[in-house]
């Protein structure tokens, strides 16, 4: 029975099956991304093998908050403690333009008439000064639920300290309403305006993925499929009860499995430290992983802005979950080429997307893309998907003549491309403390390949490295991943009491776990925000001190001579799961370039262009010469060298 991993992107889905024997495949189909289901459910039925189970990235979270057409957000109230019913419309005193006279906050996702202020109280040292009255509730979720209300969510001041207010509203609310999400439960922890946005965003995304996960559930049924998992932003699998229970952890579900996958990867190689860099064809992404392990965050926004990778605060909803530190901007291969008012050129952020596609696609699209630049100047051939689909070089010429030179102006988009991707490996590497010249750049992604190594001459980065099965590597991350449930608690009294306390909560849960990480937010006594640091075990105050105090020096140049907090503290339970074997590369013989075709470097050159399978282990590959594979193309430039490693992967260096 084989196992299979899919992920939904915005041109292509990826299919990557591993096999009982541990070996692997990869398809890819378009993607339908008004119904991402029906592109999953067909690639599915292409699979010959019996298929066990399913591993699943979604996008449906993010797609429901930016207003994808055909998601609309569900009718939520909030329930919340007299005297807060504002506290989501009042915000924090982020501007995301400072002297935009005309800028409008995010409308609140409950509106105010929707929000009900309980007569109860939680004191900060979780003394409860007032219990709930249940016959007050209940009058509010009569009162809601006639008025077409589906999910709630309620978030009481305090209850991160002590629950025992919320749980008894839960425990009336659902009677009334099939959807309760209680911040208690979705994000103990303080900050009174992050965590009720938190429940809120829960609450929202609730009834979506439920009816989502349901029709998928559903297909799988009709196909003799009985098991599926999705990726959680935090990088490991949960299964559907989970993702129901805690939609909001899905939100960064697909690009996660991007980073898993180079953190599993790099460890298999032994290159300690590794930047991901995942180019498809609507977005590029970028993670750090710092001794195997990817970078995670506990800040993030939704629906929101985006500049230059930058999240931009103060313009979405906050989400207090762990999330896969990630940079991401609007440059993949379906990235539009065009020219401002003034006669510019410029490279995004709309993307041609699966339909219509790049010109060269010949699926009707008009508009130039980064696709369109690579067939132009040589670097992408005739032929994707190992002759599958036949490009058409002379209308990516034509369309690409509409702005000028098509040689010229191909160059030019190449480099804008490289400049802000660059910009998105500096966010995740210098702008957290990071060198990016301590780091080697793995390229996946269909795009990647083609764009790496001058990257990586932008940032000083003197190794690449090309993955296996790059084009459906995020995909394979999905095998590569473990399954992670987390559980999280605020001010623990005794740090190692509370540690083994979430890990009993999570073991009498899922009733078996292969081990726990652990992690704090810990800050300095008065200062406002936290940073994440990795603990031992035992916890140790010293050990976490001293963690603390590097992690700050490297993230902001300066450490205090200040007594230390541990605000909260976060554990997850990991179960592991068998991993594909990646199929060993030739050792014997020399690879002969399967023909020659016109690139276009420094000048136009003859290059070679070698299969990926052909080339042994060891072989070294000057450049300028091309490498092609079933889901990708590797560029490898004059001055650039390549061979192929031992578990498969193509090392470049310059």
């Amino acid at each position: 029975m084989a196992i299979v991993a899919v992920d939904v992107g915005g041109t292509f889905t990826d299919f990557v099956v591993l096999r009982d024997d541990g070996t692997i495949y990869s398809i890819k189909i378009l993607s339908t991304p008004r119904n991402p289901e029906v592109a999953v459910l067909d690639g599915l039925r292409r699979i010959r093998e019996p298929i066990s189970e399913v591993l699943h990235a979604t996008t449906i979270g993010t797609n429901t908050l930016l207003g994808q057409v055909g998601l609309e957000i569900p009718k939520v109230a909030l329930f919340t403690t007299r005297g807060f019913r504002d506290v989501i419309e009042i915000g924090r005193q982020n501007r995301p333009r400072l002297y935009d006279l005309f800028f409008d906050k995010p409308r609140p996702l409950v509106p105010r008439e929707l929000r009900f202020e309980v007569d109860e109280r939680v004191l900060a040292d979780g003394t409860v000064a007032k219990h709930v009255d249940p016959s007050e509730v209940e009058e509010y979720a009569v009162r809601a639920r006639s008025i077409g209300v589906v999910s709630v969510a309620v978030s009481y001041l305090h209850s991160y300290i002590n629950p025992v207010n919320e749980e008894a509203t839960g425990d009336v609310l659902k009677r009334y309403f099939k959807y309760v999400s209680l911040s208690s439960r979705v994000a103990p922890e303080p900050r009174e305006y992050e965590r009720t946005s938190t429940t809120v965003v829960n609450a929202v995304l609730m009834p979506i993925v439920s009816e989502y996960i349901a029709r998928f559930s559903e297909g799988l049924r009709e196909l003799n499929i009985g098991k599926f998992y999705i990726m959680s932003s935090a990088g490991g699998l949960v299964d559907a009860n989970e993702a129901v229970e805690r939609p909001v952890q899905l939100i960064e579900s697909g690009p996660a499995a991007g980073a898993v996958a180079a953190a599993e990867f790099s460890k298999l190689i032994g290159v300690e430290n590794v930047i991901g860099f995942d180019m498809g064809g609507t977005t590029a992404k970028a993670s750090s992983i710092l001794g195997h392990e990817p970078e995670v965050t506990t800040e993030y926004e939704v629906g929101g802005e985006v500049h230059h990778g930058r999240l931009v605060k103060g313009s979405g909803y906050p989400v207090r979950f762990p999330f896969i530190d990630l940079a991401e901007v609007s440059s993949g291969g379906g990235t539009i080429i065009w020219r401002d008012e003034a006669g510019a050129l410029r490279v995004g952020p709309v993307s041609a997307g699966a339909d219509p596609g790049p010109i060269c696609y010949g699926r009707g699209g008009k508009e130039p893309t980064l696709t369109d630049a690579n067939v132009v100047l040589g670097r992408i051939g005739e032929y994707l998907l190992g002759g599958e689909m036949r490009l058409d070089r002379d209308a990516a010429i034509r369309g690409l003549a509409r702005l000028g030179d098509p040689i010229n102006v191909a160059l030019e988009a190449v480099r804008l491309a490289v400049v802000e991707m660059a910009r998105a490996v500096r966010l995740v590497t210098v702008e957290r403390g990071l060198d990016p010249r301590d780091f080697a750049l793995m390229a996946f992604g269909g795009a990647g390949p083609q764009f790496a190594p001058y990257i990586a001459e932008e940032l000083g980065i003197g190794s690449v490295i090309v993955p296996p099965e790059p084009g459906a590597f995020s995909a394979l991350g999905l095998l590569m991943a473990d399954e992670r449930f987390e559980a999280r608690s605020s001010f623990p009294r005794d740090l190692e009491d509370g540690f083994k306390k979430l890990e009993d909560e999570l073991l009498s849960r899922l009733g078996k776990v292969d081990y726990f990480l652990r992690y704090a937010d810990v800050r300095y006594v008065g200062q406002g925000w936290e940073l994440t640091i990795p603990v031992g075990r035992p916890a140790s105050m010293g050990d976490i001190e001293r963690s603390f105090n590097d992690r700050h020096y490297a993230t902001y140049g300066f450490k205090l001579d200040k007594p230390i907090e541990v605000v909260t503290i976060r554990v997850f339970a990991v179960i592991t799961r068998v991993k594909p074997r990646f199929k060993a590369p030739r050792t014997e013989g020399e690879a002969k370039p399967r023909g020659f075709r016109k690139v276009f470097f420094d000048d136009w050159v003859e290059a070679p262009v070698y299969w990926r399978d052909d080339v042994p282990m060891n072989q070294v590959i000057e450049g300028p010469a091309i490498m092609e594979e079933y889901g990708s193309t590797i560029v490898i430039p004059p001055r650039w060298r390549a061979a192929v490693g031992v578990h498969g992967e193509v090392r470049m260096t310059h």
